[in-house]
């Protein structure tokens, strides 16, 4: 759906661009899918616009207090259903991070002069990575997260695998989007499942005490 020419472009970290923004009650991270339901009009002429110029739009946290400075840019990697009357289900891929330099208001929908960015610390240890993934699947399983559809490479650094599934809040996910290390990012990681997982299996723990309690009249 995204030409050469324009995945080229945006890997050129560290240049400046103008791109189109999609602010979202969601991090995006690289690599992970996001299905958008497209209805309301100003996001169905930057789709169009996009499709037209085989361009990506940046999806930017979006919060009472206003935008992120950070976001990733997305390429639509397939339009799954277009209704008669305009709207459009789409699915998207997660490109690359960018900082908000400039806004401007002179289309339709927001755009923003950007400056793309990448990790330049350390990258996390395979050790690092193997302890990293079965904590996230433990929590994701604790906590009712569907796991059946994750697949991880330990080839490669899997703290942007991990962090899109993340069942935590957005502060905590712009915080993981903003950071430069993959190392820091995994120790990040590894901080929080050790944190959250004594609760979630005191929870299942629980749980399974109250159910033997009972009894069957």
């Amino acid at each position: 759906m995204i030409s050469p020419e324009a995945r080229a472009r945006v890997r050129q970290i560290g240049c400046s661009m103008k791109i189109p923004l999609f602010p979202l009650n969601v991090v995006l991270f690289p690599g992970a899918p996001l299905p958008l339901h497209i209805f309301e009009e100003r996001y169905r002429d930057m789709v169009r616009d996009c499709l037209a110029d085989e361009s990506v739009f940046g999806v930017v946290c979006a919060s009472p207090e206003g935008l992120a400075v950070a976001g990733c840019t997305a390429r639509i990697a397939r339009i799954l259903n277009d209704y008669p009357d305009g709207r459009r289900d789409i699915l998207t891929e997660g490109m690359e991070r960018f900082e908000i330099k400039h806004l401007h208001d002179s289309r339709s929908y927001l755009q923003a002069d950007v400056q793309f960015f990448s990790d330049t610390g350390d990258v996390a240890s395979r050790e690092m990575r193997e302890e990293c993934i079965a904590l996230h699947f433990e929590v994701l399983e604790l906590a009712g997260g569907d796991v059946q559809h994750i697949g991880l490479d330990l080839n490669r650094p899997v703290s942007f695998q991990v962090a899109w599934s993340l069942p935590t809040g957005l502060d905590f996910k712009q915080e993981l989007l903003t950071m430069r290390s993959d190392l820091e990012r995994t120790e990040r990681l590894l901080e929080f499942y050790k944190a959250v997982l004594p609760k979630l299996r005191g929870g299942v723990n629980a749980s399974r005490n109250a159910a033997q309690n009972g009894h069957v009249m």
